[in-house]
């Protein structure tokens, strides 16, 4: 139940790692140089096309970060977060990045409470121990008890090891592990390494664990430490891990489509979390093809980051150590969609949020109420339009604003006259000193 991934490059602790060779090439299975699962191919980090015009794209997204900062990992949170706001450069280009968000939003002066709390997250990883606990037996019995299939046994559980150099050489191991799963058994790979292209460049994801059912279906395991109570549990939540999770099927179907012959990638995913008010673990079978269907088509709307950085000045840059307002203008050269529900979703929200209630972007009342209003993009081309001022009478927005307008005029005109302020004052005098009264006869 890991929302904040490690590092890449670092490792778990492993009882004995893979083979690298000298220049520090991971080795699998003997095969150097190119790391490979039987016919299928994962490039070098040095063959992945990475430039824009004559300026590497690594460089140009370095410079963005700042000199000294250290690039912070996509997981499959923000993954789902971009993937719901697909108009969004501002994100696109910082998650890209690996800009913190939350240390930038402090320097613009809108810090956001946005993230997990510490209590949460050690309550959370001391829950996903005890699941995992015994070579995930009490997970592999969930597993069974919501896949079927037959009773996983110690004969008959496999938790292959993973452990590589860097997180390239992680999702290869990964990809072998899956690979080579054994028919008729049961497969539990703890907290894989995926890769899925975001935009056009590489986002490393780890989900907290992967079952391989012994018929070869492949199940995404969610762990969560919100309750589930009497079988059921807040839908918010649910939703949200649901959307975490179809990231991680997405990826998982992108390998899968590299083995011959393909398995399949489950569309229900095990959602495992405490039972009622206890300790003790329960599963349910989350079914996420909406929201695997909906995250598929939305990353791919995503602009290129190559694009978004192209049209950005040179030198250019969101490094923290800089003075506040060219950091300001430096973060509002990239455009940003505002909605409200970034403020669930985004370190960013209130500086955004403040940016387009000072524009009179619309954005700001919500999706639905800027759907309705077609063209007109800001409050004072709402109101003019409505006046009858400006805008296509054969607009339907403009119409429906005008004969709204119509509308509120006539019900005005025939209301009562509002009272006037000496008559309000004298009757507010008049209704404390009854209330005086009544104090005085009690």
């Amino acid at each position: 139940m890991r929302d904040k991934p490690r590092a890449h490059g670092t490792s778990r602790p492993t009882r004995g790692a893979g083979p690298v060779s000298a220049a520090g090439r991971v080795s699998v299975s003997g095969i150097t140089d190119v790391l490979s699962v039987g016919s299928a191919r994962l490039p070098q980090v040095s063959e992945i096309p990475t430039t824009t015009g004559a300026e590497p794209l690594r460089t140009r997204l370095a410079t963005l970060r700042g000199p000294d900062a250290q690039p912070k990992p996509l997981d499959a949170r923000a993954l789902a977060a971009l993937a719901a706001n697909p108009g969004c450069r501002r994100r696109a280009l910082l998650d890209g990045a690996g800009v913190d968000k939350s240390a930038l939003a402090e320097a613009l002066g809108s810090p956001s409470g946005f993230g997990q709390s510490q209590f949460a997250f050690i309550r959370g990883n001391a829950f996903e121990a005890r699941v995992k606990g015994d070579g995930g037996a009490e997970l592999l019995r969930l597993a069974h008890q919501k896949l079927g299939g037959p009773e996983p046994t110690p004969a008959t559980s496999r938790v292959p090891e993973l452990t590589a150099v860097g997180p390239e050489g992680r999702a290869a191991r990964t990809e072998l592990a899956l690979g080579e799963a054994e028919a008729g058994a049961w497969t539990l790979l703890d907290h894989p390494m995926v890769a899925l292209d975001v935009a056009g460049s590489s986002a490393f994801l780890e989900p907290d664990a992967v079952v391989v059912h012994p018929d070869g279906r492949w199940a995404v395991v969610e762990i969560k430490s919100f309750p589930m109570i009497d079988g059921s549990a807040d839908a918010a939540k649910v939703g949200a891990a649901a959307r975490q999770a179809a990231v991680y099927v997405l990826a998982l179907e992108r390998i899968a489509a590299r083995i011959d012959p393909a398995p399949e990638v489950g569309h229900g995913i095990l959602l495992v979390c405490p039972k009622d008010f206890s300790n003790l673990p329960t599963a349910s079978l989350v079914d996420i093809r909406k929201q695997r269907a909906v995250t598929r088509r939305q990353l791919a709307r995503l602009t290129r980051i190559e694009d978004i950085a192209s049209a950005l000045a040179p030198g250019t840059t969101f490094a923290l150590d800089q003075p506040a307002e060219q950091l300001t203008h430096a973060v509002e050269s990239v455009p940003a969609t505002y909605a409200p529900e970034c403020l669930a979703a985004c370190e960013l929200a209130f500086h955004c949020r403040d940016r387009a209630r000072e524009q009179g972007a619309v954005t700001a009342l919500g999706r639905a109420i800027r759907g309705e209003l077609g063209e007109l993009a800001t409050v004072d081309a709402v109101l003019t339009a409505a006046r009858g001022e400006a805008g296509d009478p054969d607009d339907p927005a403009v119409a429906a604003l005008r004969r709204a307008a119509a509308l509120r005029a006539e019900a005005l005109a025939s209301a009562p006259p509002a009272p006037r302020m000496e008559e309000a004052a004298v009757r507010t005098e008049e209704a404390a000193g009854v209330r005086e009264a009544g104090a005085a006869c009690r």
